[in-house]
């Protein structure tokens, strides 16, 4: 997986959102917010090629977290984000 070009994750107001940026991306009318963890596996994966178990693996050494349920976590995630066009497989 990898995230797409064009969007980039910000702080604005205490909250992190990602943002579409450049002409190609002007139409976007979506604004897609992150808790803390999913902005903290951004950062880590952006320009990456990553799958829902290098996620998982970033998610068990930050936080406390068992193995299964970071897999579960970040195999949501890294879904939620393909289908919000955000990221490709």
């Amino acid at each position: 997986m990898k995230i797409n070009e064009g969007f980039e994750l910000r702080e604005m107001c205490g909250e992190h959102i990602i943002i579409a940026t450049g002409v190609a991306n002007i139409d976007f009318s979506k604004v897609i917010s992150l808790n803390e963890s999913a902005a903290y596996l951004w950062r880590e994966v952006e320009g990456k090629e990553f799958t829902p178990a290098t996620m998982a693996a970033l998610l068990t050494e930050k936080y406390d977290i068992d193995e299964a349920t970071a897999l579960a976590d970040a195999t949501t995630l890294a879904h939620r984000w393909v289908e919000a066009g955000i990221a490709t497989r």
